[in-house]
């Protein structure tokens, strides 16, 4: 009788064993099967770029992307068909975004005309990134024209939608624009082939000083849709 229980203890004490068995091995495979893939990311966003902390990840990839807005206009942030709200200087907001999928994502700015300005990248998911373009190199071309000898200082107040330069015409030489933004949105003056100022949020001020032969200037504000809106002109130097 006492053989009898032996072995049945014995049996008993065998199944529990197999049974511990084979929960510990499910519980000790289960984290490389559902290990879970999060990524935080920086996005900054600027006139005209973004930059990203990383541009790759593994595909499986759950991304955070941390966007914050260091430019002085309104941008957003669009990849992989979400899209933060338009964010205000100085703001952020969270995109989150899981790839399951190798390839290449692209992401812009969805702010009309800024991508076309440059704000726009690819994010590459389980595969190289593109290859950067071959550089190039640009010369400035030189002007034969001569230069006079005159010193005038021009002011260019910029309000909604236009220029006020205090004169059309000026003489040849070195001229100094003294520009102020009395508007209540960003602007900027670009003498369009000669020199393109800082874009200017309302109520700042810049100075530069270029160097003008003879001729007529086309000039333009150049954050998107301004110039449609009619911040652009012309102004005469003559010789």
């Amino acid at each position: 009788m006492r053989r009898h229980v032996k072995w049945g203890a014995l049996v008993v004490l065998a199944g529990l064993g197999v049974i511990a068995g084979i929960f510990l091995s499910a519980s000790s495979a289960s984290p490389t099967h559902a290990q879970v893939k999060r990524v935080t990311i920086t996005v900054v966003a600027r006139e005209w770029s973004f930059k990203l902390s990383r541009r790759s990840v593994p595909a499986g990839t759950t991304v955070i992307f941390k966007v914050v807005n260091r430019g002085k206009i309104g941008h957003n942030f669009v990849i992989a068909g979400k899209k933060t709200r338009i964010l205000p200087p100085g703001k952020s907001a969270t995109l989150i975004v899981k790839f399951t999928r190798k390839t290449r994502f692209v992401y812009v700015c969805s702010v009309p005309g800024h991508a076309k300005l440059g704000m726009k990248g690819t994010f590459a998911v389980g595969v190289a990134l593109p290859p950067p373009p071959p550089k190039t190199t640009t010369t400035t071309p030189t002007t034969t024209k001569p230069v006079g000898t005159a010193n005038t200082t021009v002011t260019v107040n910029m309000v909604e939608y236009s220029f006020q330069l205090s004169q059309a015409t000026i003489p040849s030489g070195q001229v100094t624009f003294v520009i102020k933004n009395a508007g209540a949105e960003v602007h900027n003056f670009d003498i369009n082939g000669v020199h393109s100022g800082a874009l200017l949020a309302p109520g700042a001020t810049e100075t530069w000083t270029v160097a003008l032969p003879a001729g007529q200037y086309l000039y333009t504000c150049d954050v998107p849709f301004h110039v449609d809106r009619g911040m652009t002109g012309t102004f005469q130097v003559t010789p």
